[in-house]
């Protein structure tokens, strides 16, 4: 199980001042949807030159024009990009391509996903999703046993699982023995970064 550190809604330098903090305790290196639109493909780059040995993930939100932006985060860096798993199957199919050619990941984000869908992306030949609960929909909505019933006819699957995670709630989530575990401002928004990165850490491996 790997902690993927979600960057979002943070200045160029407070993504680069929490990154500093934290890298001990963190796998892979999310810049979020939010960073990406202010500042572009530089801050891949630049996070890409400080932390060579990091795995990166760009949070593209890929749901069009899916082989371009698919190479655009990929030739900045980038390990992993996401595509939204609503779009066109063209679209998904065009991504794979075009990560595979550079040997890179795609994540299918399944923010307000139907069933229905999954065995779809599973034909297509996805083989990483991310639960997805979003930030507009935390107070009322909690990842539980009913979403990653929805992945488990698919095992060559793997699953990221991202939605308010903190070091209390992770106990209820591994569980399901997901392959990610993303968090965002409960280590970005903390007073000590590295110590809430810690103890998240902690918690995942935590008997």
């Amino acid at each position: 199980m790997k902690l993927q550190l979600a960057l979002d809604r943070l200045t160029r330098e407070k993504c680069l001042q929490v990154l500093e903090e934290t890298q001990d305790s963190v796998d892979i290196i999310e810049v979020g949807t939010g960073v990406i639109k202010e500042y572009g493909m530089s801050i891949v780059r630049e996070i890409r030159a400080n932390y060579p040995n990091k795995k990166l993930l760009a949070d593209m939100k890929t749901c069009d024009a899916a082989a371009h932006e698919t190479k655009q985060a990929l030739k900045a860096g980038a390990d992993i990009t996401t595509v939204m798993a609503f779009s066109d199957d063209a679209s998904i199919r065009q991504a794979l391509e075009a990560a595979e050619e550079i040997n890179g990941e795609i994540m299918l984000d399944l923010l307000n996903t139907p069933e229905s869908r999954i065995q779809e992306l599973h034909e297509l030949g996805v083989k990483l999703v991310s639960l997805h609960i979003g930030k507009d929909q935390q107070e009322n909505q909690k990842l539980g046993k009913k979403d990653f019933d929805k992945i488990k006819p698919f095992p060559a699957i793997k699953v990221a699982v991202a939605g308010g995670l903190n070091a209390d709630t992770i106990a209820d989530i591994k569980v399901y023995e997901p392959s990610i575990l993303i968090v965002g401002s409960a280590i970005t928004g903390a007073n000590n970064p590295a110590e809430a990165a810690k103890a998240v850490k902690e918690a995942m491996q935590s008997e």
